[in-house]
């Protein structure tokens, strides 16, 4: 397990514990997650990934998706899928964040359809998602649960539809250059035409490039944001033109400004922080809380 003890003055702690090693399956990321009694309210943010989550708890959470319109129990949230909001006590559970092409092949819907969408586990999975949650019950050992999922993932990964080599590429490189890349040059890197490789990202990623590159640079800033960085440096850095400009993007993302959603995320306490500030995996499963942006309990 790998975990990072975090002094905070909020009492209210998420306790989150991550696998020693790294899925299998490239592009997804598992964590699990405990919070007692005391009430949870915690903002979602819109991840350049696919977010799908097990509830284990003795009182299912409530997922309130953009719209305001409640969801309990497993869920999966699309790339993109607006500001949303979790509430609940007693709350338990497993959290799989993947990227869109790794959803592709993982979940039984289109990306398209699951773009913005928060919808049930079972819409996603088919009666896997009840056996695995009765799996999961049936055990609290973390490695147990962790090694019960990994199997089902690679087996839905082994069985699942191929993506195009051009679209898996052209999404490593727009993550890798934290969504700078113009998209006529990704085309003209992958040697398609500007409208070819539109219809194809559209089609396996659930978005189009543009905005697929506009969630990517998002995601990154508001990561920097969220540890302490400055406003000014953040979007001078991240390719924004202006302060304005990423306020901008922050209030079509989140619907709050980068200073509100900032000082959230150093409030709450429900994250694993990037792979640089991980420690070694700790000899026994303890689970402790664990620092970083409030919303990426995968990161």
């Amino acid at each position: 397990m790998r975990a990072i003890a975090d002094k905070r003055d909020d009492a209210a702690v998420w306790d989150v514990v991550r696998p020693a090693r790294p899925s299998r399956v490239p592009g997804v990321v598992l964590a699990g997650f405990r919070r007692g009694a005391s009430p949870a309210d915690h903002r979602f943010v819109p991840h350049a990934s696919v977010t799908v989550g097990v509830d284990l708890g003795a009182s299912p959470p409530i997922l309130e998706d953009a719209e305001g319109r409640p969801h309990r129990g497993g869920f999966a949230m699309g790339i993109g899928f607006g500001a949303a909001r979790v509430r609940g006590e007693n709350v338990e559970g497993m959290i799989l964040r993947m990227t869109p092409v790794a959803a592709r092949v993982l979940l039984e819907i289109s990306p398209t359809d699951a773009e913005g969408a928060v919808t049930g586990l079972d819409d996603v999975w088919g009666p896997d998602a009840p056996l695995l949650r009765e799996q999961l019950l049936a055990t609290s050992s973390w490695e147990e649960r962790f090694a019960l999922t990994e199997a089902l993932i690679v087996r839905r990964y082994e069985a699942g539809p191929p993506v195009d080599p051009e679209i898996d590429w052209a999404w490593r490189r727009m993550a890798a250059t934290r969504g700078r890349v113009r998209v006529d040059r990704l085309a003209a890197e992958v040697g398609w035409s500007r409208k070819r490789l539109w219809s194809r990202f559209h089609a396996q990623i659930g978005l189009p490039p543009k905005r697929a590159a506009r969630l990517v640079r998002f995601d990154h800033a508001a990561h920097r944001l969220a540890s302490g960085e400055d406003v000014a440096r953040v979007a001078a850095d991240g390719g924004y033109t202006d302060q304005s400009h990423l306020h901008r993007d922050f209030a079509e993302f989140v619907g709050a400004t980068p200073a509100v959603m900032a000082t959230e995320s150093r409030r709450a306490t429900a994250a694993l922080g990037p792979p640089a500030r991980r420690p070694a995996p700790l000899a026994s499963p303890v689970i402790v809380p664990v620092p970083g942006p409030a919303w990426s309990v995968c990161t």
